[in-house]
């Protein structure tokens, strides 16, 4: 695999209208950004974290993150290092007395965690030149490549997108 990383942010967390599913989209310093179908319970707890609400019983990712910090652990950072049949797969990658220990994990449970402990959300640049968009006039005129995410991209089209680049979050009611 690739050794080049990306750090990203989360740009924003989306609702689609066509379907139960979230997207958390992620943007790096070059204007891409890559949007992650998610759940809504994941979606949700990424929101809480980034708006800094404290829930009245821990989720489970503030669980996580305490069972880490109990058994002496350091997340370093997340990454997201594959896409493949239109799934993304991530890491979790933590020192444990000294000893580095890398977690498998869905994106959005990783990216969750993240935002709890603070540490850098990173994505492999095959990742991201596979399935990253760019938001511009160009983009529309050119030609799509050949790879396996026709379902993904026809899912992008039934969503908003035209606010990209701001972050809005959806506020908790």
């Amino acid at each position: 695999m690739d050794s080049n990383w990306v750090t990203v942010k989360i740009d924003s967390v989306r609702v689609s209208l066509v379907s139960p599913h979230r997207l958390v989209v992620l943007k790096d310093d070059d204007e891409r950004f890559l949007p992650i179908w998610i759940g809504p319970f994941e979606a949700d707890a990424i929101t809480i974290a980034l708006q800094g609400t404290q829930p009245a019983r821990p989720l489970t990712h503030d669980l996580l993150k305490t069972m880490i910090a109990q058994v002496g652990g350091k997340a370093k950072h997340i990454d997201v290092i594959d896409l493949r049949d239109d799934t993304f797969f991530a890491e979790i990658v933590m020192d444990i007395a000294g000893k580095r220990v890398v977690l498998d994990s869905r994106p959005s449970d990783a990216i969750a965690l993240a935002v709890r402990l603070d540490v850098p959300i990173r994505v492999n640049e095959t990742v991201m030149a596979r399935a990253a968009i760019r938001p511009s006039q160009e983009a529309e005129s050119a030609p799509e490549p050949e790879e396996k995410l026709d379902a993904f991209r026809d899912a992008l089209q039934d969503l908003d997108l035209g606010g990209l680049g701001k972050s809005d979050a959806p506020k908790e009611n």
